[in-house]
């Protein structure tokens, strides 16, 4: 009987896909000796972005044969080396896209109408600090977008046809035929996007291109008035030069769903910060989308175990030499 190891919570209708032909090992989100032991007997792990792994699990992990992934990123996998040991990688790159855009959005108006500050200071200081505050509408502002592949195209859509919002956005691989449906009007340089952008949101993948894409420079390339959004991958932006910028009004905000290092430690500057919105990775923590994510993913893991390709196959050049029984 094959078994199948995850790290945290499976959804139940994932789990009675397989319950019955297959061993189910977890939640096993700890290093721990349980977890080891496991690792050497999985035939499959579907994983969270918590549990990394890298060339020494894979020597571990004798019989594995496809890694499991609800979501979009895989940064937390070594794909090189799961590809040397004939491992499968597959994800759900369909599955978090509404909901993570709709977060994405959501950070957009809170920054917009100050909901975050408005709400703290009625609830500590009364009705009268209605004076500090005037947002902004959002009809005629302008978007930048870095990235738009599914989750940056529905936040383009959203915002343009449902808010009257000018879009522009830098993605070197966005067909411009697509680019016009979506109403964006594209830039070739990155800070051509920041300097129109009164709002700046990311959703490209982390990749060794895209790790610090967002630093000191490109915060000098933004009004002072814009604010960042980020539900992408934490290691896109640098953090330090971040937070540096929300201290000294460099810019006016950000809202921020990922970050550097995760989880947060409890000292962490950016928790600290008036002009900063954080929230712990929950773009993605909706019951539809835990769902949809699982089922894919737990979809695919089984089909792979049956001899079939997978839809969503990471690393297609796996395919001919993948490990096998």
């Amino acid at each position: 009987m094959p078994t199948i190891v995850f790290d945290s919570r499976v959804h139940p209708d994932a789990r009675a896909l397989a319950q019955k032909d297959h061993e189910l090992v977890g939640p096993l989100l700890e290093d721990t000796p349980e977890r080891r032991e496991a690792l050497a007997r999985a035939d499959a792990l579907i994983l969270s972005n918590m549990w990394e792994i890298r060339e020494p699990e894979f020597k571990t992990a004798a019989k594995l044969k496809v890694i499991g992934r609800p979501g979009v990123g895989v940064d937390n996998i070594d794909l090189p080396a799961a590809t040397r040991h004939g491992v499968c990688v597959v994800n759900t790159p369909d599955a978090p896209s509404q909901s993570t855009a709709e977060h994405a959005v959501s950070l957009i108006f809170a920054l917009a109408k100050g909901l975050v500050k408005s709400d703290a200071s009625l609830r500590a200081r009364g009705w009268e600090t209605r004076a500090e505050f005037f947002g902004a509408e959002l009809k005629g502002k302008t978007l930048g977008l870095v990235g738009v592949g599914r989750i940056g195209g529905i936040v383009a859509k959203t915002c343009r046809d449902g808010l009257g919002m000018r879009v522009v956005a830098f993605d070197p691989f966005l067909d411009p035929a697509r680019a016009e449906g979506l109403g964006v009007e594209l830039r070739k340089d990155l800070n051509e996007v920041l300097r129109e952008a009164d709002f700046v949101s990311l959703h490209c993948a982390l990749s060794p291109q895209t790790r610090g894409l967002i630093g000191r420079g490109q915060f000098e390339a933004m009004k002072p008035t814009a604010c960042l959004v980020n539900c992408a991958r934490g290691p896109i932006v640098d953090e330090a030069a971040l937070i540096e910028a929300l201290r000294s009004n460099r810019i006016a905000g950000a809202g921020l769903d990922v970050f550097e290092t995760e989880p947060m430690a409890p000292g962490h500057p950016l928790l600290t910060l008036p002009n900063a919105i954080v929230t712990p990775h929950i773009a993605s923590h909706t019951a539809e989308c835990e769902r949809a994510m699982h089922l894919g993913a737990m979809e695919q893991v089984l089909a792979l175990l049956r001899g079939e390709r997978p839809k969503s196959l990471v690393n297609g050049d796996v395919w001919e030499g993948r490990r096998r029984d």
